[in-house]
């Protein structure tokens, strides 16, 4: 019976691991290589053309969109050597100054022609051709089976739609956002209390790092919404594009202020403590321990709402990077919930904060900071703000495609126009 119990969780496994993109992008690069492999040994001359699997297996990128732009670079840049290979040959020769030259020159013609990343490929493959007797041949060959490898790459992501990666990049979206929240979470709890200077500096250090998850979750991001170009297991690419950006650009808004807020605390944690200008002081009086950042019920209302704002923050990463209409309503409903809450909970702490400037008005430019601090969060996290910023840049993402491709937009409102009298005919 266990091993029957097993079976279906076995079954998942296999099922998602196929479905991985890793896994997929894995299996498509070995059979483009192979395939470019078997029709090169017919076609060049070559006794081992390996140039043709080696073309496909960098054409075969992870996204069709930079398959395509990859492809036409890696030809334009073999093509190139090539010719600049034969040019040499014809006019010098291989010797060591010739060889130089070539090298120059290979770099710089590939700068002139754009193959951006390609442009070492130039003076390789213009060295492999120069160095052969027979460089007619050899030139003819490495031409060959560079389109042998683009044309099998650029097929096999057209006849196997290349993976999304969209899932990565949700998760990449929902990791910084509960690094966010456990960052908030430990800012409150040390708030409420007596929080010495260097524990304060810790946590903005700890603040400034986060500016590194943003550069991978904005990569994977990247890498993402090429998946979603050209691709036709895809459909409203545009607005999985659109809500993805928009949801990191909010965290990456959350992020600074968070930042902000650390130095917020840590200046009051400088105030607070009695040696904080005395950093080279080695006696620890007891009597010296530094102050509370703020009164025992307004420490408890700042944790409280740094722990409410955390919860949202990650509610606001799920509902980003939900697909489904009713998993996002959830969603949606779970978040104003939330910053409802912990909008009641700002109030209350406004109220407290003014009271205890009331009483002492040394550091209220430091309470008001934190204060507004935590209202930029609250407003960015805001639904009724993130529909207005999709829908501008809705149209302004439309706006730039009708311009780029203006004949392409008028076959698809045509198409669309027309669609309805077509379907009244059908029927």
């Amino acid at each position: 019976m266990r091993d029957v119990r097993e079976w279906p969780a076995f079954l998942v496994r296999a099922v998602q691991g196929r479905r991985d993109p890793v896994v997929v992008q894995t299996l498509r690069s070995a059979a483009a290589a192979t395939i470019a492999y078997v029709i090169a040994l017919r076609l060049s001359p070559e006794a081992a053309p390996l140039t043709a699997p080696l073309t496909a297996l960098l054409v075969v990128q992870v996204t069709l969109y930079s398959t395509l732009t990859t492809g036409v670079r890696r030809v334009n840049s073999v093509v190139t050597g090539v010719l600049v290979a034969i040019a040499f040959s014809l006019l010098v020769g291989l010797t060591w100054w010739s060889l130089g030259l070539l090298i120059v020159a290979s770099l710089v013609v590939g700068r002139l022609v754009r193959v951006e990343e390609f442009v070492p490929e130039v003076a390789i493959s213009a060295m492999l051709v120069l160095g052969v007797t027979t460089v007619g041949d050899t030139a003819w060959a490495r031409v060959v089976e560079t389109l042998i490898g683009a044309v099998v790459g650029l097929a096999c992501n057209l006849l196997l739609a290349p993976p999304v990666w969209v899932d990565e990049a949700g998760e990449s979206i929902e990791g910084l956002a509960r690094r966010l929240r456990r960052l908030m979470l430990r800012m409150g709890e040390e708030a409420a209390g007596r929080t010495p200077v260097e524990l304060a500096t810790a946590r903005l250090y700890e603040a400034r790092e986060l500016d590194h998850d943003i550069v991978e979750v904005d990569a994977a991001l990247r890498q993402a919404e090429d998946s979603l170009k050209l691709n036709p297991r895809v459909k409203e690419g545009l607005l999985h594009r659109v809500v993805l950006r928009t949801g990191l650009d909010t965290l990456e808004i959350c992020t600074v202020v968070l930042r902000v807020l650390a130095r917020t605390l840590t200046d009051l944690a400088k105030e607070r403590d009695p040696l904080a200008d005395d950093p080279y002081s080695i006696e620890e009086d007891q009597d010296q321990a530094p102050e509370p950042l703020f009164d025992p019920e307004t420490g408890r209302t700042v944790e409280q709402l740094l722990s409410e704002i955390g919860d949202a923050v990650v509610s606001f990463a799920v509902l980003v990077t939900t697909h489904v209409s009713v998993s996002a309503e959830s969603a949606e409903g779970r978040l104003t919930a939330e910053l409802r809450q912990a909008s009641a909970t700002r109030d209350k702490l406004a109220q407290l904060l003014l009271e205890e400037i009331q009483r002492d008005t040394r550091h209220w430019q430091l309470h008001g900071a934190v204060l507004t601090e935590v209202n930029r969060i609250l407003d960015e996290l805001d639904t009724e703000h993130r529909s207005r910023r999709l829908l501008e840049e809705l149209d302004r993402a439309s706006r730039e495609q009708r311009e780029r491709m203006p004949h392409l937009t008028r076959l698809q409102e045509r198409w669309r126009r027309n669609r309805p009298a077509l379907s009244r005919r059908s029927r």
